[in-house]
């Protein structure tokens, strides 16, 4: 990991651009795959998947009795884990719910707001080198909260046209039975436009590597919308003396095994904190069984050694990291201090683990620097605020003059016209007890 001490200011953007990504040249492989998805349909899904999964796939759909297998192939203790994942997310999501808004603005006209579920959302969850079960609870568990009447999952196969166990179980689970054995930049285009198979949705939702991000970015310019621009997976770590180095480490090893592509990054005001947590990085990295992967990551991670941990956090904003970990003797500061994160985790108890798979919160987040201004998933993602309004004769008696006034100005005469006829009747009526209500 590259140390920079004392950065500055002026040097912070430059710093702390995450590693480029070859976008251009992932659109020319990826756009062809939505075309001939398009076009071609189910077709075009079996021939990507034998291209690309080397998997000659006989049925795309996921049947029941392959969900009757997965149930009987994962362990009980595992079935506990994801049970639990699935109580306190459940929970967490649950209690996002909103009432419906009604307020009157003036006598007689009263205006409000009510969420109504998106109809068909798509979920996309990664089977690669880490088959991702747990973003089968992020992504499902508030789409079924939020009441979506159509909610297809893509995932791709082995070479055996088989899905992971555990992500079948999990999708039983939360309640996703229109699961379809594909990946990639074709699974996206599959919901995006529709197959004879797979149907089209109106919002798709999951991470990905770089042709899936990619293929999402593509179709949310003109066919379907996306939960938010995402790219490789990330953590930022605010360390004082109080932080652990052992902790420390394996917290920023925990996301540097995610894929090469990974980023991580510490900031802290101690340099011995700094120099103990590289050795314990060395200590454990041989460790782990993805240790290549993480070694690969680690080359585009940083430490960043500031005057005071004020400093750091004001770099961590200019960062916005999707994971951000509070590893200090006064973590609670974070609430207010911190701007730009997709999730925050307060002290040296939080490791980003517990949300990535059962705390409660969503896993699914903004990368890149995104987090400046998108959210992650939560319940919201889900629905569409819908406002309405209702007019007495008494508002529109009261408010139509000043809209006749403001359309006038701006040269809509149809506009001032839809006012002006009714405020007409209201008059010719002559009777005040209309008004009045």
């Amino acid at each position: 990991m590259t140390i920079i001490e004392n950065p500055a200011r002026e040097e912070w953007a430059e710093l702390t651009r995450r590693p480029a990504q070859k976008f251009k040249k992932i659109e020319k492989i990826v756009k062809p795959i939505l075309k001939k998805v398009r076009k071609k349909g189910d077709a075009a899904l079996r021939y990507f998947a034998l291209e690309y999964d080397h998997v000659e796939l006989k049925d795309i759909q996921v049947s029941a009795e392959e969900f009757e297998q997965a149930e009987e192939q994962v362990d009980q203790a595992l079935k506990e884990a994801i049970q639990i994942a699935y109580n306190n997310i459940s929970k967490f999501h649950e209690a996002q719910k909103t009432d419906t808004l009604e307020v009157e603005t003036m006598p007689g006209v009263r205006c409000f707001r009510r969420s109504v579920a998106i109809e068909k959302v798509g979920l996309y969850i990664p089977g690669g080198t880490a088959p991702l079960f747990s973003t089968v609870l992020m992504t499902g568990v508030p789409a079924k909260i939020a009441g979506c009447q159509e909610i297809v999952m893509c995932t791709p196969s082995n070479r055996r046209g088989q899905i992971n166990p555990a992500i079948l179980y999990t999708a039983r689970l939360v309640g996703v039975d229109k699961v379809f054995k594909i990946g990639g930049a074709q699974a996206i285009a599959a919901m995006a436009y529709g197959t004879e198979s797979v149907p089209k949705v109106h919002k798709i939702f999951g991470p990905g590597n770089q042709y899936v991000t990619v293929a999402k970015q593509l179709v949310s310019k003109s066919t379907v919308a996306i939960d938010m621009p995402a790219g490789p997976s990330e953590v930022a770590i605010l360390a004082d003396d109080s932080a652990n180095p052992s902790f420390v480490a394996a917290d920023l090893l925990s996301q540097a095994e995610h894929g090469v592509d990974s980023q991580v990054v510490l900031i802290s005001d101690s340099k011995k904190l700094v120099d103990q947590t590289i050795e314990a990085v060395k200590n454990q990295l041989p460790q782990l069984p993805r240790q290549e992967i993480a070694r690969e990551a680690l080359k585009n991670s940083m430490c960043f050694i500031v005057s005071s941990l004020n400093e750091g956090y004001e770099l961590l904003n200019e960062y916005a990291a999707e994971h951000l970990i509070i590893a200090t003797a006064h973590p609670e500061e974070a609430v207010e201090k911190v701007r730009s994160a997709g999730s925050v985790f307060l002290g040296h108890y939080t490791p980003e683990s517990v949300g990535d798979y059962a705390s409660g919160t969503n896993h699914t987040l903004p990368t890149n620097g995104f987090a400046k201004s998108y959210s992650g998933i939560s319940l919201d993602s889900y629905v569409k605020k819908i406002t309405y309004q209702s007019i007495s004769p008494k508002g529109l008696h009261q408010l139509g003059p000043y809209v006749e006034k403001m359309a006038a100005a701006e040269q809509l005469e149809a506009h001032k016209n839809a006012v002006s006829l009714r405020l007409q009747k209201i008059k010719n009526n002559g009777d005040s007890a209309v008004i009045a209500k």
